[in-house]
């Protein structure tokens, strides 16, 4: 008995982390957790999903986004 709950626990622990492995984001690939969802995630390097530091450069330029980004509707 204790055999067949340990074999189903690692199962289901198998099941599980291929479930997180396999699992596709709502957001996309650049949204760190607890973003909102949408097509926009918040400015900064805390938003990412890496956190990776950003130059001033590319800080500057992720805030502008998407308003650098006009859809040419004029």
């Amino acid at each position: 008995m204790i055999l067949k709950l340990a074999a189903l626990g690692a199962l289901g622990y198998a099941g599980y982390r291929y479930y997180e492995k396999n699992r596709t984001d709502k957001n996309g690939v650049a949204f760190a957790g607890g973003e909102p969802e949408g097509q926009f995630r918040n400015a900064g390097a805390e938003s990412t999903a890496t956190h990776d530091a950003m130059s001033s450069t590319d800080e500057a330029l992720d805030e502008t986004y998407p308003a650098s980004d006009a859809t040419a509707k004029y």
